[in-house]
């Protein structure tokens, strides 16, 4: 017997909206954080006296603690109470970014950033679970269209607001300015999510029991699969650090073990495998991983060749990825607004012209001369939006169209899972890539190595090289994306078929 339909229909449509409203700000503040905070690195580095092991771990620390807090979060909201953890989430969110702002020195940072990371994972399921809940039909491919796209815009605008924030407060104490904003946001949102937010825990009693052991497991197995990742950063890493694969295995097979023999019990695991079983659940999550692990991973390239190959300033570099945010934000909203009747063939074009327009970025930046370039990449960056409009919050609402809303949270905090790993992997390969092809080059100079050992006019060279080598790597995913997109459409039509087969039977 299916479970009841826990759409709120008590709420009018005006009331869902606003809540959702709520949902999209907070879910577009905490992915600010995962870009705009990049640029504020070197200014952290010369007030706190930071070596670069810190700044990255200010930057992996929070990736890890996202992808750690996701699946428990989501787990915990379809069991209690989105509204509450939503709020728990937001109230910490709002005071680890205070923490962070005042933080006194680097060590203060790093563990104030952890926290923020969690703060931030704990949010973000609870935010897929209520559009699940909140909206049907073609509404909630509405719905999905506007969260992509302020999703796609906090993105790709991520690095601009950064660069501006830091030009205000100065270089050295700019990068407070990055969490303080954070703060008064926080507080806004938090009063709107009280007033707004609907009530109520989505399982029955039950249903309701916690798998600690299973949470602890996943939470093992998410950290030493992405450990060494977010450690990587392509200058002389260990290569010790991808023996935390090893463990990963293990704990991955303890936790299937775990959670098969707890279903078999009769108790509720944290994540029902079952789910897997559904084609357009499964195909959906290898799809948004693989195009995770391209796109961060390309935009920080950009950001490295604009700045450190062409030497702008953050707030400029920044400032060409602005139309990417602004044709990715119309084309998650008509998106959204087709997705139902044009299915996976949307997803499809759009993966197509990702493809096209990062290939463009690329020539656009080692054939045009250096004067040109930005505004090139730019022009690039159009098109390539355009199309990543069509892929993100198209493909959310293909790959949880089929899920009980009663499981929606931890569904789609593993689909976010998904784009956490995919951009940990998709960085440290990027990262080592770019890197290593220009520390490779700067040592074979006639100088003593770094940026100004290089001879003549091979510096901007050897950044070309590494652009055009690293975004070959991330095109490639993006084309295996396409391919997996394609996959899932010849096997949605062929569905089709055998049912209107059976049908006219």
């Amino acid at each position: 017997m299916s479970s009841p339909d826990p759409t709120d229909a008590r709420l009018d449509d005006r009331t869902r909206w606003r809540a959702f409203a709520v949902c999209v700000a907070v879910a577009a503040l905490t992915i600010l954080d995962l870009s705009k905070v990049n640029v504020g690195l070197p200014s952290i580095e010369k007030s706190l006296d930071a070596t670069s092991s810190s700044l990255q771990l200010i930057v992996a620390g929070y990736a890890l603690a996202f992808g750690l807090a996701l699946v428990p979060a989501g787990r915990l909201g379809d069991l209690k109470s989105r509204r509450a953890l939503f709020i728990i989430g937001l109230v910490a969110f709002t005071v680890s970014s205070l923490l962070c702002a005042v933080a006194p020195t680097i060590e203060v940072l790093m563990v104030t950033r952890i926290l923020q990371g969690f703060a931030a994972g704990t949010q973000m399921p609870q935010v897929i679970g209520l559009v699940q809940q909140l909206f049907r039909g073609p509404e909630r491919g509405r719905a999905f269209g506007l969260f992509g796209a302020m999703i796609g815009i906090s993105t790709a605008l991520g690095p601009t607001i950064g660069g501006g924030l830091i030009a205000i407060g100065g270089e050295e104490n700019g990068w407070r300015l990055l969490f303080w904003m954070n703060v008064p946001l926080g507080l806004v949102a938090l009063f709107f999510a009280m007033r707004l937010l609907p009530n109520g825990a989505q399982v029955q009693a039950k249903d309701r029991e916690l798998d600690i052991v299973g949470i602890l497991l996943l939470g093992a197995a998410i950290v030493t699969l992405m450990l060494p990742f977010v450690l990587t950063t392509g200058a002389g890493d260990s290569g010790a650090r991808w023996l935390w694969l090893v463990a990963f295995v293990v704990f991955l097979g303890l936790f299937v073990f775990w959670e098969v023999r707890y279903k078999q019990q009769g108790k509720s695991p944290v994540v029902h495998f079952e789910l897997f079983r559904l084609s357009s659940y499964r195909n959906g999550l290898s799809i948004v991983a693989v195009y995770f692990a391209a796109i961060p991973a390309s935009f920080l390239m950009v950001t490295l060749f604009l700045q450190e190959g062409l030497g702008l300033s953050p707030l400029f570099a920044g400032m060409v990825s602005i139309p990417f945010a602004a044709t990715s934000a119309v084309g998650s909203y008509i998106g959204g607004r087709i997705v139902d009747r044009v299915g996976r063939a949307l997803v499809v074009f759009g993966l197509f012209m990702v493809v096209v327009g990062f290939v463009l970025l690329m020539l656009a930046a080692v054939l045009t001369p250096p004067e040109v370039t930005p505004w090139a990449m730019a022009g690039a960056f159009l098109v390539g939006g355009l199309g990543g409009g069509f892929v993100v919050s198209p493909n959310q609402t293909l790959t949880l169209a089929e899920i009980p809303v009663e499981q929606s949270g931890v569904a789609g905090s593993m689909q976010q899972l998904g784009q956490r790993v995919g951009t940990a992997i998709g960085t440290a390969v990027a990262t080592s890539i770019f890197y290593g092809i220009v520390r490779g080059a700067a040592a074979g100079s006639d100088g003593s190595g770094g940026s100004g050992g290089f001879a003549g006019g091979s510096r901007l060279d050897a950044y070309h090289d590494a652009f055009r080598s690293g975004t070959t790597f991330t095109v490639s995913l993006m084309a295996l994306a396409l391919v997996l997109a394609v996959g899932d459409l010849v096997v949605r039509r062929r569905a089709a078929r055998r049912e209107a087969a059976a049908a006219a039977a």
